[in-house]
């Protein structure tokens, strides 16, 4: 039996370019703003109680941050309740959003998408990262692999030493 003296990577050899999507993951704080805590009874908001409190409150708290404003109880609220809000912060925050914290996070993810310049992957064989530490909504692979589509030669899905194909240029 011979012994092989040189160890050879050929995942490092093999010319694909791993990308993983958890870089695009805004790096700025997140903050949630529950708008039940302004209700009545937990039921209704009064206007001019809300007015006082959306006057004195101290909204630098939420400087550089991603502010998510939200309402988890179950209770009628005004529109005009929510776009006070977002007056008050459009000051201070870096984002701002409407919603639940799962649309929130595909949001983040789509405007990153957005912003990337997806012709560093043209002809290159892409394997996206498929797990780590952060979670990545699905959304955000599935516009991934769309934006990729246009430009790469393949795409794979996982890591390099055992990834799922999902695309390969036959032309």
């Amino acid at each position: 039996m011979e012994i092989q003296e040189n160890i050879v990577n050929r995942v490092a050899n093999s010319g694909l370019l791993t990308f993983d999507l958890a870089s695009l993951k805004s790096k700025a704080e997140v903050a949630v703003y529950d708008i039940k805590d302004n209700l009545f009874q937990g039921l209704i908001l009064r206007e001019k109680d809300f007015r006082a409190f959306v006057k004195e409150n101290d909204w630098s708290k939420y400087a550089s941050k991603n502010v998510l404003i939200t309402c988890s109880a179950d209770a009628i609220v005004p529109t005009w309740a929510y776009m006070l809000l977002a007056n008050k912060l459009e000051p201070y925050v870096n984002e701002l959003f409407f919603g639940d914290k799962k649309t929130f996070e595909d949001i983040l993810f789509e405007r990153a998408l957005s912003n990337l310049d997806i012709e560093q992957f043209r002809d290159q064989r892409v394997v996206v990262k498929g797990c780590g530490d952060i979670k990545i909504p699905e959304s955000a692979f599935v516009t991934f692999a769309y934006k990729l589509s246009k430009v790469a030669k393949s795409i794979m899905y996982g890591e390099p030493c055992s990834t799922v194909p999902i695309f390969k240029r036959t032309t």
